[in-house]
């Protein structure tokens, strides 16, 4: 079941075209890797798909529901992490994931947000303001954030940039059981290729706001005849 449709997605900014007919689905329990260089529009996508900005063409289905007319509803089934976008720093990091588990109802709050906190590793420091917090302390709070509301779609920009090898690779493996184990579906852009190559089920490349190749990771490697993502990434961004 696809519990995400994209379809012909156009957002052009003082006449830059930013995406230009950008088509896809995400389905229950898929995660899909979002693959381009920098300016290739992939946190354009993820603000489209939030609703944050308008598209100038195309539309999005979530949950078989177009997003403009359902998007309070809709978004409280989804959320974000983002190495770009920060929580208030004046606040602890408890406080953080209270507020947000209130935002989005979630029984037994407090509960709640000290599971996500242990999570990743986060409960010791539970009291201190996250002003205090290092830049992979902060995206590891975002991250337990964006699973305080048992999220059925999990949009994922760049969420493993500043962590340790460790925090992440558990970050990879916890993304992996919940897609398994309750369905998760995440949408998940990266510069880590290695990274995508091992946890997307299915990948996009987007290059000059369109999607150029898509199919897994084996498919892409088979058909390009390439060792693996990252060789693919530099023949496909080096190609006219």
């Amino acid at each position: 079941m696809d519990v995400l449709d994209v379809k012909d997605l156009t957002k052009t900014f003082d006449g830059v075209l930013a995406l230009k007919g950008v088509s896809f689905s995400l389905k229950r329990g898929e995660i899909l890797g979002v693959l381009g260089p920098n300016g290739a529009g992939k946190t354009t996508l993820i603000h489209l798909i939030l609703g944050l900005i308008v598209p100038t063409g195309g539309e999005v289905r979530i949950f078989g529901k177009e997003l403009r007319k359902n998007r309070t509803k809709t978004l409280s089934r989804m959320n974000f992490a983002s190495n770009y976008a920060s929580l208030p720093l004046t606040l602890t990091p408890f406080e953080n994931l209270m507020v947000y588990a209130h935002m989005y109802g979630v029984e037994r709050p407090r509960e709640r947000s000290v599971e996500c906190l242990k999570l990743f590793g986060l409960y010791e420091m539970k009291d201190r303001m996250s002003r205090s917090l290092s830049s992979g302390q902060l995206m590891r709070l975002s991250l337990a954030k964006a699973l305080i509301n048992n999220p059925e779609i999990l949009l994922l920009d760049e969420p493993t940039s500043g962590l340790d090898p460790e925090i992440a690779k558990k970050t990879r493996e916890l993304l992996k059981d919940l897609s398994r184990a309750k369905g998760l579906s995440v949408l998940y852009t990266s510069h880590n290729l290695r990274e995508i190559e091992e946890v997307s089920d299915r990948v996009i490349f987007l290059k000059a706001g369109e999607i150029i190749m898509t199919g897994s990771s084996g498919e892409l490697l088979g058909k390009y005849k390439v060792e693996s993502l990252e060789e693919l990434f530099f023949k496909v961004i080096e190609s006219p």
